[in-house]
Order: C-alpha cells, then sequence, then structure tokens
C-alpha cells in the first residue's frame, strides 16, 4: 500500500505534460496563476458574475492581463511577444490556470486570441503583423492604444451552433473605381459574440450578394470604418459572467484589402484566396483544445476542496470530539465518497492529458503543415483535392511510420524511420489524421463528460454545493461548463467531424498501434491498466469493421453519414477511449522522468503508485462504456429470433469476454487510489477566497 503525501505540484505536472525544460512556458503558467487567484478570485467572491454587463470592476481584468504578459502571449517576438513558435500548448496552460478559478476570464484572456487566429493562419504577412502588433500593450514611451479583437462567426440568425456552412453576413461592392482599391459594403449581425464591449476590430465571416464577389470568405472589421459599428445588446447569458459577450450590428464599408489572406481579381470578379470555411477549419482545428482543457481543470480544482469539506464537515459538533476518526476524517470515513471523488479526479486528469497530447500535436503540426503548403506551392499543387490525392498515394508510407513510431527504440529500423520522418508530406498525413480525431475528441468528452462529472463534484458536497460561496467556486464552475459543450460547435459538430476521420486508414493504423502500445504496457508496467485499454481498442474496431459491411433487418447499411444513431455513438466510444491512453502515457513518462527529479525521488513510488491505479480506474471505466456501446450498435439493429443466437459474431462476443475479463484489479485499484485521499496533506486553506 502506497502513501499520497500531497496534492501534485508543478514539479509532477511539467514531466507528465511535457514541458520540464521550457522555462517561458513555466513562466505563462506563474503569470496567469498569480491573476486567476488573486484578481480573478476577488471578483468572483465579491459577486462581479451576477450581471450581464461589462462592468469597470470587470475590466480590470484586461488591465491585469495586459500587465502579466498574457495579453501578448500569443504574439511573436517581433510582434511583440515573448515565446518564438507555436504556442498552442502555452495558451492551453494559461487557460487551465485561468479557469481553475473562473472559465469567463480564462475566455476573456483567449477570445482576442480568438479574433487574431483567423489572420494568423491565413492572412497576409502584412495583415499579420499590422493586427498581432497592434494587440500588443504599449511599451514605455509608445503612445498608442491597445487594440482588442472580437471573431464572428455566427450562423443564421436568430439561431446558433447549427450550420457553420451557412452565413447572416453579406457582402456587396460598394465602389471600385479604375486603379484603386474596392471598397465593399459588409452587412454583419452577431449572436453571442465575446469581447464586444471593447473590441476595436471583428474578423467576420461573411458570403457575398453581388457578382462581383465570388463565395464566401473572412474580412477585417474596424472600429472607425465609416458606417455603423452597434456593439448591440448584452446576451443574457447566466454563465462566464467575466467576459463580454453582446449581439453586434455591424454595416460598414471598408477596402477589400481586408479580405483575410488577400485575394485575386479574375474577369471583373474578386476572388478571395481562402472561404470562410477552410479558415475556420485552421482555426478550429486548435482553438478547441484550451476549451476543452478549461473543462477538465474545473475537476482538479475540485479535489482539494472537496477534501476539506469532507475532512470538516462534522468538526465543531458535539458527536465529534478532537481526535476521533469523525472528528479527524469526517465524511472521508466512508468508502462512497472516497472513491466518487476518484471518479472525479480520474476524469480531470485523463481530460487534460488528452488535451496537452493535442496541444503538443497542434504545435508540432504547425511548421509541418507550413511546409507541406510550400511544397505544394513549389509543384503547382495548389487545389485541395489534387493535394489530396497526392497524400492519399503515400498511404503505405504513413502506415508504415505509424508502425515504426510505436515500435520499441531498441527494436526499430531507425534508418527507415528517420527516413519516413523527413519526408515532410508522409509526417503531414500522419499528423493530420490524428489531428482530426484529437482536436474533436478534446472539444467532445473533456466538455460533455466533464459536466457530468462536475455534477458529481458539486454533489459531494451537499446543499454547500448550491451556495455562492462554496469552497472552489463549484457550483459556478458546473454551470460554466454547459456552455463550454457549445463552444466552437456543440457535441453534434464534434461527433460529426470525428465520424468523418475516424475510418480513414491512417487514424485506424495509429489505433491499431496504440492498442499494441497498451499490451506492452500490460507486461512492463503492472497495475497501469494497459490490458483492460488494449482489448477496448481492440474491440471498438472490430465494432468499426462490422458495421461499416453490415445492415439492418431492413437491408439498409449501418455505418452511413445518415445515420448518426450509429455513427455518432461510435464516435462517443472513440472519445472515452483516449483520455486514458494519453493518461496512462503520461504515468510512463512519470515513471520514467519522476525518479530524476531531486523534489519527487525520495516518494516516487508512491506517486506513481497512485497514478497508475487513477489510469488503471479511467481505463476500466472508459473500457465499460466502449463495450456498452459496441454491445448496442452489433446487436441493437437486427430483431431477436428464438434464441437470440448469433453464430456470425462469435469473434466479438469473445472480444467482449476479454474485455470483461482484463477488468481485473480495476476494482482494487479505485480502493487503494480511494484509501490514499485519506492521508494526503492539503494546506489550511485555499489559495483563494471563497465569498
Amino acid at each position: 500500500m502506497y502513501k499520497l503525501r500531497t496534492l501534485p505540484g508543478d514539479d509532477v505536472r511539467q514531466i507528465m505534460w511535457r514541458f520540464s525544460e521550457r522555462f517561458d512556458f513555466q513562466m505563462a503558467v506563474q503569470s496567469a496563476r498569480s491573476i486567476a487567484r488573486s484578481v480573478v478570485a476577488k471578483l468572483v467572491a465579491e459577486g462581479a458574475r451576477n450581471t450581464h454587463e461589462w462592468t469597470e470592476q470587470k475590466d480590470g481584468l484586461l488591465t491585469a492581463f495586459d500587465q502579466s504578459g498574457l495579453t501578448a502571449l500569443f504574439m511573436d517576438p517581433h510582434q511583440g511577444g515573448f515565446i518564438e513558435g507555436p504556442k498552442n500548448f502555452a495558451l492551453s496552460l494559461v487557460a487551465l490556470e485561468l479557469s481553475w478559478v473562473d472559465a469567463g476570464a480564462a475566455t476573456s484572456s483567449l477570445a482576442s486570441n480568438l479574433a487574431l487566429a483567423p489572420i494568423h493562419e491565413k492572412g497576409t504577412p502584412e495583415q499579420r503583423d499590422k493586427y498581432m502588433s497592434a494587440c500588443v500593450p504599449p511599451q514605455p514611451g509608445e503612445d498608442r492604444k491597445i487594440w482588442r479583437g472580437a471573431f464572428a462567426l455566427t450562423e443564421p440568425l436568430p439561431y446558433i451552433g447549427v450550420d457553420t456552412g451557412v452565413l447572416c453576413g453579406k457582402a456587396t461592392v460598394a465602389d471600385w473605381k479604375d486603379g484603386e482599391e474596392p471598397m465593399l459594403q459588409i452587412d454583419k449581425r452577431g449572436r453571442f459574440i465575446t469581447n464586444m464591449d471593447f473590441a476595436t476590430f471583428v474578423t467576420a465571416a461573411v458570403e457575398s450578394n453581388d457578382d462581383r464577389i465570388k463565395g464566401t470568405f473572412m474580412i477585417i472589421l474596424e472600429e472607425g470604418d465609416e458606417g455603423v459599428f452597434d456593439r448591440g445588446a448584452p446576451t443574457l447569458k447566466m454563465v462566464h459572467q467575466l467576459s463580454s459577450t453582446r449581439d453586434p450590428i455591424l454595416n460598414l464599408k471598408v477596402p477589400a484589402d481586408r479580405i483575410i489572406g488577400g485575394y485575386d481579381v479574375v474577369d471583373g470578379v474578386i476572388i478571395p484566396k481562402y472561404n470562410h470555411s477552410e479558415i475556420i477549419g485552421a482555426v478550429f482545428h486548435r482553438t478547441r483544445i484550451p476549451v476543452g482543457l478549461m473543462s477538465s481543470a474545473k475537476l482538479l480544482s475540485a479535489v482539494e476542496p472537496v477534501i476539506r469539506y469532507h475532512r470538516n464537515r462534522f468538526r465543531g459538533g458535539d458527536a465529534a470530539k478532537e481526535g476521533s476518526p469523525r472528528y479527524e476524517k469526517g465524511i472521508q470515513s466512508n468508502e462512497d465518497a472516497l472513491q466518487r471523488l476518484i471518479d472525479v479526479w480520474a476524469s480531470g486528469e485523463a481530460g487534460c492529458s488528452l488535451a496537452f497530447g493535442a496541444a503538443r500535436l497542434a504545435d508540432d503540426f504547425d511548421a509541418v503543415e507550413k511546409a507541406k503548403e510550400e511544397h505544394f506551392e513549389a509543384e503547382g499543387i495548389t487545389s485541395p483535392r489534387k493535394q489530396m490525392a497526392v497524400l492519399r498515394k503515400l498511404n503505405d508510407q504513413v502506415v508504415e511510420l505509424i508502425d515504426l513510431e510505436y515500435t520499441p527504440e531498441a527494436e526499430r529500423n531507425m534508418a527507415r524511420y528517420n527516413e519516413l520522418k523527413d519526408d515532410t508530406l508522409v509526417q503531414y498525413a500522419y499528423m493530420e489524421a490524428l489531428a482530426g480525431i484529437l482536436n474533436p475528441g478534446v472539444k467532445l468528452w473533456n466538455t460533455g463528460v466533464g459536466a457530468n462529472m462536475m455534477r458529481e463534484a458539486v454533489s459531494l458536497v451537499g446543499g454547500y454545493g448550491i451556495t455562492e460561496d462554496c469552497p472552489g467556486f463549484l457550483m459556478q464552475k458546473w454551470t460554466d461548463i454547459q456552455l463550454e459543450a457549445t463552444y466552437e460547435g456543440p457535441e453534434a459538430v464534434q461527433r460529426r467531424h470525428m465520424t468523418m476521420t475516424m475510418t480513414s486508414e491512417v487514424f485506424q493504423a495509429t489505433m491499431s498501434a496504440w492498442g499494441r502500445q497498451m499490451e506492452r504496457a500490460g507486461k512492463e508496467v503492472p497495475g497501469l491498466g494497459g490490458y483492460v485499454l488494449a482489448s477496448a481498442m481492440e474491440l471498438w474496431q472490430w465494432t468499426l469493421n462490422y458495421l461499416k459491411s453490415a445492415k439492418d433487418d431492413d437491408g439498409r447499411k449501418l455505418f452511413h453519414n445518415k445515420r448518426q444513431g450509429v455513427t455518432f455513438p461510435l464516435a462517443d466510444a472513440l472519445g472515452w477511449l483516449l483520455g486514458p491512453y494519453y493518461l496512462s502515457t503520461d504515468v510512463i513518462e512519470l515513471i520514467e522522468k519522476g525518479p530524476m527529479s531531486p523534489t519527487l525521488a525520495e516518494g516516487i513510488d508512491d506517486l506513481t503508485g497512485f497514478y497508475k491505479d487513477i489510469a488503471h480506474v479511467q481505463s476500466a471505466r472508459a473500457a465499460g462504456e466502449v463495450s456498452r456501446i459496441c454491445t448496442e450498435l452489433v446487436y441493437g439493429f437486427n430483431e431477436c429470433k428464438g434464441e437470440c443466437s448469433r453464430d456470425d459474431l462469435k469473434e466479438f462476443q469473445a472480444l467482449k469476454a476479454k474485455v470483461d475479463m482484463c477488468m481485473a484489479g480495476s476494482r482494487n485499484a479505485k480502493d487503494r487510489a480511494g484509501n490514499a485521499l485519506t492521508e494526503v496533506m492539503i494546506p489550511e486553506a485555499l489559495d483563494y477566497p471563497m465569498g
């Protein structure tokens, strides 16, 4: 039996999430944490969330972000930032620290970056430098106002979150004189637009309402443009009140060179280089990660307040004498309270591991994606369809790379591995397929399951959980998650994205490699839960392949994009597998690197013992969910006739039985982890105010 001495700190997180060598990331964490647990916590405790309006009190958040360096985090050094290269991981760390206290504050910090993201990803060099530099706080001696942005996608009003392919913004040619820049009239109404109380510019998605402009595009609208820049009424939301949200009305005349990415003129028609779908695809490919992380951060932040509440619950009453078990342990003397908190904790760990894994991939992918674009441009292959055709021909090499990637290094053909790693297109095809699963997967699982688990956290503090002064602001966090589940596309959008990607040969090869990796982990890292996770992955893959060819009793194909009763649950099942897989790899990293840390070495066996049990608990829970979903899909579309025996499904039955048997030890793991909670040391009080 191990003993968990303290709650995990930065020394543990830096190893597990792979940033122990990045001092710049560590400084970003400290800056965000300082703001979260002082300025942000004070605002929440003083009731700043109790109004829809953006008040002077809330506006102090922006000043705090500016002064701490968080506003400039998204920018490159030559634009006034301080981190060179991709920043998906750094932004995710900041999102975690801020939402540890309040997710609305995290949204306020990240929303300007979302407005800049279309410019950053697809803008011209001039657009990037102009707007990124303008959004950096002025330096000493500079006489200028900082710019802040808002992102206005917005599907048909009055409803949103339905179909990002349909827009309500319209663009026409207002004036086009020979030899001069065309002037466009942009008519855009927004709903639920963050930052509109103080935005000086808006990146807006619009479509042509004029024969002289082709298709859809995104364009930059500025506060000083000719026309109407009406910030609109505050959105009457009940959550994320520390972010500004309004329903703007914008009707402005702007030069065509504000079209993001630029444009060409062909036969008198303005043709934007990128349509709005290409731009938001590039943006959401990355920005969904911090949103999902915001939800998982809440679960981890709930652990300490719940432990404190449980231990103190009976103190002060006549029935709890000092020194008695009731006084010392309180509700922690009950197994149920311990094990339910372990479920909350394990879910939070899995969600964070998944999100940071996706963020690391996004950072690596940035350089590969740019190199891919340069390669195709040099080859004159600019059509997305033609690019896909070239990439499809590389499937065999991509699958070979994946196989080598997950082969133990001692057994790997390093010459061939390095050759494939150096091939830009092979790397791109691999990373693109994986990102196509991880990014929507983070958003789907972390916010959806996270909302259910946050309810568990609230219930663990009883009636105190629904009060404003509940320790850790648990009620506010539970309600906030409901909005996070709809940000950047609700669950249905993420499920749709995953169903389009999870059948690819490249991702299927990756899933098979993960299964083999977890099978090895079952042998090499006893107690981690590798066997049960590997068996669940195998069951999921078998089910997918079966459903792709199976039919229901009416002869209709089961796996079809219109049969969302099949494809969407299968995406949910995949979502369950992602978190424990990345958590398991993070625990292996801690086992390997932890002994080298001077602050962790002494108690490393106890720490890794606890984390192995946490991973095992989450893997078993995921395997149970996958088994249930797969069973419903395999059996549920054919009526039972007679004894309901299915000789054609013996392989499925064997795989399902294997999952069941691999559950061995998972409840022992939960018992051990729960018991560890009774001994862990926590501070006397939270380091931020409760009320």
